[in-house]
């Protein structure tokens, strides 16, 4: 695609469909004026995942999840009456033409592509079953060599236990109760200190009752090679009939190519250092949502609702060349974990800090992962 566009509109650009990049490519494709701008989505894929339902999605073929009509999320509906368009392609570099001035982004394959405004939603890069790979091919055969490795596997070993590995134990087990299952977490409690120790303790229990088991207070440094059996710990703790050992720890903000602004646009975790109203600093028209923001609170899709109103405001006022009045002032600390379809439990930090268990989870998130609210939002 050229960087010029013909017809002298000028481009707005988002990097990322994700669940923060579609998010904002639907509000500004509600707003912007088809007559003097071009909204275009950039994504590595051709459609985005879910990564809600992730965990049970490479568990197994439970719900048949891994389908353009469930977890895989086209993009064809997503620009209301049809103002925007998307690009498949790996941003690579951001070079910008001057102070507000925009700029153009550089694709793997060459491309560059102008931008007026530049909206950052790119998420995060995960090791082990959610990192998904980028062509429609090698996602589909990720998913099944997971799917094949948890089916054989007879005593399998998570290490992490966030959210992301108590939801995976919990996948496990409802489609295969007969196997052990086992998190490894480098905490005493589940989870991390944002969450209160009465909450911490009540997803334990409930995961304990589904029959899977802990180990607390240790790491795993070396993942045995696929096809090996045990495992020692950092501790020194050794599991003989270990068959199955998944990374689920360590995501990190997907923003290597966001350096090529400078050294100074990236935390030390790698997140990309906003203003209140979620413009980089010191680069004007470029903002960022979702995952990869450098804001002190849990990185969550439930998040990046509160960054779109930010940010769609925000790329309005640029254009415009009006002040930017909208600020994101933070969001309160959501955590709904299911154990499978049956179980599970959720906690708010709001009023006195609010807990709810199975029934609640089950209903809001466990049976459907939400997959249905999720494409509604995208115009499915």
């Amino acid at each position: 695609m050229d960087s010029k566009k013909s017809d002298n509109k000028r481009n707005v650009v988002v990097v990322g469909g994700g669940f923060a990049g579609t998010l904002v490519a639907r509000a500004l494709s509600s707003k912007l004026d088809a007559s003097q701008y071009n909204l275009i989505l950039v994504n590595d894929r051709p459609y985005g995942i879910h990564l809600i339902a992730g965990a049970r999605m490479v568990a197994s073929d439970l719900d048949q999840l891994d389908s353009e009509d469930k977890a895989f999320i086209p993009y064809s509906k997503l620009f209301v009456h049809g103002n925007g368009s998307f690009q498949e392609g790996r941003v690579t570099a951001i070079e910008e033409a001057g102070k507000g001035a925009g700029g153009e982004i550089v694709l793997s394959n060459g491309e560059r592509l102008a931008y007026a405004a530049l909206v950052l939603a790119t998420g995060s890069s995960w090791s082990g079953p959610l990192g998904f790979p980028e062509s429609d091919r090698d996602v589909r055969a990720h998913i099944q060599r997971w799917r094949t490795q948890i089916a054989d596997a007879k005593d399998i070993y998570i290490v992490g236990g966030g959210s992301v590995g108590i939801e995976l134990a919990g996948e496990i087990k409802e489609a295969y109760s007969h196997k052990k299952v086992t998190v490894v977490h480098s905490e005493g409690m589940l989870l991390n200190g944002i969450y209160p120790e009465k909450f911490r303790k009540d997803i334990e229990r409930r995961a304990r009752g589904q029959g899977i088991e802990f180990v607390f207070n240790d790491k795993v440094d070396t993942f045995p090679a696929p096809g090996a059996v045990g495992l020692t710990t950092r501790g020194g703790k050794q599991f003989s009939t270990a068959d199955l050992v998944i990374p689920s720890f360590g995501s990190r903000p997907n923003t290597a190519f966001v350096s090529t602004l400078g050294s100074d646009v990236l935390a030390a975790d790698g997140s990309v250092k906003v203003k209140p109203t979620l413009e980089l600093q010191a680069h004007a028209g470029i903002f960022a949502a979702g995952d990869i923001v450098a804001w002190d609170e849990a990185k969550q899709a439930a998040k990046a609702n509160a960054h779109v109103s930010v940010v769609a405001a925000n790329v309005l006022s640029h254009l415009a060349g009006a002040p930017q009045t909208k600020q994101y002032k933070g969001s309160f600390e959501i955590i709904m974990i299911p154990l499978g379809k049956t179980d599970g439990a959720a906690y708010a930090n709001i009023l006195w800090g609010l807990m709810f268990g199975g029934w609640v989870t089950r209903l809001i998130k466990g049976k459907s992962l939400m997959v249905g609210t999720v494409r509604s939002d995208r115009g499915l």
